[in-house]
């Protein structure tokens, strides 16, 4: 998803530059990292196969490989035990595969870190967000962000369409998964080595997402790529998906704007007459002759389908085509 969006980003032609959260001032470490994750020189990729055959996890061999590679433990081993430099250096290395021209600028993260849950003079990590949302801790909630995201998310709690997390749509994601076979699992992006085997045999073992994550979670397969696996089961995206996106200019779908974004379409369009700005779903399927674009809408559309299951009270299908754009 971090390559998508940066492709998507240095396909519009009009963005500079591209900042990114990180907790090192050291931007050449960050470059120097990301180009062994861009290039991956043999060199590395022995080494990391030989710490992978350890039995550690694949983010822990990975990070041991880089500083051997590199050999420089004191300057990089902080940098790579933490996650938004880890973030930073996903985008670096997408915009080195890309040869894009952007300028990546790193913005040093302070006074709150990476799943901190303290409140620091009125600033708060997006885990110390979602608790307080969870918790529906409004009075502490105000104090870290800005008044209109405060108010559309009170205002969304009242009428109860708040999604917590996957764990929402275990029943459905159950369903989907002891409906396929061993070969549509295998068929699942991120699903490789015989994972399938272990997916299809929790499934039919476990009744919600927690234990089933844990029965499938190893050393190399983390919880954050089986919560992937899971999501594409239950969207039915595959491998042929994920292929056939990734050879078509990504369209834009306008969800809402102001006057400034107004000016931004306008710029995206004349700069990119072959990149589709969508602004009204129904009229664009209703024209549409290109394939690709028709399935990632059909997934982009049944996403939002499932997503309104998850609300309390009216689980009403069909938004994408009856919810108008946001003017502001």
């Amino acid at each position: 998803m971090r390559h998508g969006a940066v492709r998507l980003l240095d396909s519009l032609k009009i963005v500079d530059t591209i900042s990114f959260g990180a907790e090192t001032e050291d931007m050449a470490a960050l470059n120097n990292i990301a180009t062994v994750l861009a290039e991956e020189p043999k060199e590395y990729t022995n080494i990391l196969k030989v710490e992978l055959n350890t039995g550690v996890s694949y983010p822990k061999a990975r990070e041991t490989a880089l500083i051997r590679y590199l050999n420089d433990d004191k300057r990089y081993n902080d940098i790579l035990k933490n996650p938004n430099n880890i973030l930073g250096i996903e985008y670096l290395k997408s915009l080195k595969k890309l040869k894009s021209k952007i300028d990546p600028v790193s913005i040093k993260r302070e006074k709150v870190y990476y799943n901190d849950q303290r409140i620091v003079d009125d600033f708060a990590s997006a885990t110390a967000i979602r608790k307080l949302v969870a918790n529906k801790e409004f009075g502490e909630l105000i104090r870290v962000v800005p008044r209109k995201t405060y108010d559309v998310v009170t205002k969304e709690f009242e009428v109860g369409n708040v999604v917590y997390d996957i764990a929402k749509f275990e029943k459905e994601i159950f369903y989907a998964l002891r409906k396929m076979t061993l070969e549509e699992i295998a068929e699942l992006p991120d699903v490789t080595e015989g994972l399938e085997n272990s997916i299809k045999n929790a499934a039919n073992f476990c009744n919600n997402i927690n234990d089933f994550i844990n029965m499938v979670k190893t050393k190399r397969y983390t919880q954050t790529r089986i919560q992937r696996i899971l999501l594409f089961a239950l969207l039915g995206i595959t491998k042929k998906d994920v292929q056939a996106a990734k050879k078509v200019v990504p369209y834009a779908r306008v969800l809402g704007f102001n006057s400034k974004g107004k000016m931004l379409l306008s710029g995206i369009a004349q700069k990119n007459p072959k990149m589709p700005v969508i602004t009204s779903l129904k009229k664009f399927m209703d024209t549409n002759t290109n394939k690709t674009y028709k399935r990632m809408l059909e997934i982009d559309k049944f996403s939002t389908d499932v997503y309104t299951l998850g609300f309390q009270y009216d689980s009403i299908a069909n938004l994408d085509y009856t919810r108008n754009m946001v003017i502001m």
